[in-house]
């Protein structure tokens, strides 16, 4: 059980794997540090071991990869701060986000 994400939430992402192949999957929550530069964002979650996750980081540099739910709830930021779950985050597309990343810069 996560304290991050509620498993009604969890229940409705893809399972690790899932959208292997797909060119444009959907992301459907996003972390963020409060107090630095890091995000989180998912696509998939593993059924098998519930805590593993294979999403898109932004933090020094961007990219795809896996990260577990644990390592995230152990982290804490300069000030103390834990990671928290954007409430307004809706499922937004791979490429929308990439996009947004860029313009933002």
């Amino acid at each position: 059980m996560s304290k991050l994400i509620p498993q009604t939430l969890l229940s409705d992402i893809p399972d690790l794997y899932e959208t292997e192949g797909s060119l444009n999957p959907m992301c459907h929550i996003k972390l963020f540090t409060p107090n630095s530069n890091w995000t989180w964002y998912i696509i998939e979650f593993s059924k098998a071991d519930a805590k593993t996750c294979y999403g898109y980081v932004q933090g020094l540099d961007s990219e795809l990869g896996y990260f577990t739910l644990e390592e995230l709830e152990s982290i804490h930021g300069p000030l103390g701060l834990a990671i928290e779950r954007d409430m307004l985050f809706e499922a937004t597309s791979f490429t929308k986000i990439k996009e947004d990343e860029y313009a933002n810069r």
